[in-house]
């Protein structure tokens, strides 16, 4: 590994510590979710090695514990998971730059986070080798934390104090990449008009809700991105 790689994995590793303080809990709710429910602990575990996102994993384990219908437990997943295509999308671009080897492996590590932040770094990074061990470093530096966090929560099991409140663990992990990607007029206005939106929108069925509010943010910070800036 030459000093370059070694930097660039630092960084990505280092960018994440900071939101641990909320993903860990996070990880440790999947864990006990999983545990208390028809579906098991092994099974519920596995999940954060299969899906490896927490809010899918928390839907896919409650509701396969009710006896959902399989498509539908697909079906649901795939909605709410589907903010990684536009990710993707504006991913692609760096990842033709990539060897095959690593466009093959690196997606099994995109995240909210992986994704936040590689964006916002590779701004200022433009080297294409410097670009994928960073973002291999954000993989990883959540990766490894989420499935202790998963494991000990199945461990655990139900013996987690309801007085803990773990809940907070989830909105503390997405506050935590707010801050991080709010960095001009076009960030703000997404966030805002995304966040909006998300609320007003909540109730729509299939969690279409998420959906529509990314969309209109998306909307909102290329319409400020072109004509403000």
């Amino acid at each position: 590994m030459s000093r370059t790689s070694r930097r660039a994995l630092t960084d990505g590793i280092t960018a994440i510590l900071p939101l641990l303080l909320g993903i860990v809990p996070f990880g440790v709710i999947v864990g006990v979710t999983a545990a208390g429910t028809e579906i098991g602990g092994t099974l519920g575990y596995l999940t954060s090695i299969l899906i490896f996102a927490g809010a899918a994993q928390l839907a896919t384990i409650e509701l396969i514990g009710q006896g959902t219908a399989a498509l539908v437990v697909v079906a649901t997943g795939l909605v709410i998971n589907s903010r990684h295509l536009m990710y993707s999308v504006a991913l692609a671009g760096p990842f033709r730059q990539f060897p095959r080897s690593w466009r093959l492996v690196l997606p099994y590590f995109l995240t909210d986070q992986a994704f936040v932040f590689s964006v916002t770094r590779w701004e200022t990074e433009g080297s294409p080798h410097y670009r994928r061990w960073y973002f291999l470093g954000t993989g990883i530096g959540l990766w490894l934390p989420w499935q202790l966090a998963t494991l000990a929560g199945v461990l655990v099991g139900t013996e987690v104090p309801e007085s803990w409140s773990l809940e907070f663990a989830v909105p503390l992990v997405f506050l935590g990449l707010l801050t991080a990607g709010l960095k001009n007029r076009a960030s703000v206005a997404a966030a805002v008009v995304g966040g909006v939106v998300a609320v007003v929108a909540a109730e729509m069925p299939w969690n279409l809700g998420l959906i529509v509010a990314i969309l209109a943010g998306i909307t909102a910070g290329v319409a400020v991105r072109r004509w403000w800036t």
